[in-house]
């Protein structure tokens, strides 16, 4: 299940999303000189790998620490890269105007923390290096979810690939559900469960839905006011 489509954009542009877009994008290229169908050459040790980040908290090398941002910013392959920044696309522009730019750059890094410790707690002895940004992106789509569940989202289902529109909440339900019961290999679920209910407590700590909308305006809405 791919999204498409927001009905409902922001009035303002997304410059906080689309420079992690670009980044994503910039970092994932330099990492394989510029071949975007080439193997990882540059920083493969930057990817996360759970049992050095337990390893450093019980006093061993700190620096695997460091992967838990880092991590945050590589992909797998290419397809890896453009299923994440679809979704970033989509629900970003929304999300980053109901914050604001400081809030939501802050809130997308804490997100993607919060997935990358979600997934080594579940996984504290795996040595399979882990990466991407769904965990962040997870923390944007539990804050769409409590934001603007009503939306309207066009989606495409593989292998009919025939747009159709869902409620968010919809879409976003079935999504989250999807991490917990149907586990996919090679997938960190659990990063992408951490960063959803972080973005879903982010909404709730700061205020709730309706202090955050408050004097928001969105293309479509007629019931966000100051």
């Amino acid at each position: 299940m791919f999204p498409i489509r927001d009905e409902s954009e922001s009035r303002q542009t997304p410059v906080v999303t689309y420079t992690i877009v670009a980044l994503n994008v910039l970092i994932y290229l330099w990492d394989r000189n510029w071949n975007p169908f080439g193997a990882s050459i540059n920083f493969t040790d930057l990817a996360m790998v759970p049992r050095d980040v337990t390893s450093a908290l019980s006093g061993g090398d700190p620096k695997a620490l460091v992967t838990i941002f880092t991590s945050l910013f590589l992909h797998g392959n290419l397809l890896h890269l453009i299923a994440n920044l679809v979704f970033l696309i989509t629900f970003g522009d929304n999300v980053e105007h109901a914050y604001g730019p400081v809030r939501y750059t802050l809130y997308y890094l804490f997100w993607g923390i919060v997935a990358c410790v979600a997934h080594v707690f579940v996984m504290s002895g795996s040595l399979v290096p882990t990466l991407g940004a769904s965990g962040a992106i997870g923390g944007v789509l539990g804050s769409y979810l409590l934001l603007f569940p009503g939306h309207r989202i066009t989606i495409v289902v593989y292998p009919i690939l025939i747009p159709f529109e869902v409620a968010a909440w919809v879409m976003l339900g079935f999504w989250f559900c999807y991490q917990i019961f149907f586990p996919q290999a090679g997938v960190a679920n659990w990063a992408h469960v951490g960063g959803f209910l972080a973005g879903m407590l982010t909404v709730l700590i700061a205020g709730g839905r309706a202090q955050i909308l408050k004097g928001r305006l969105f293309d479509g809405d007629d019931w966000i006011h100051g």
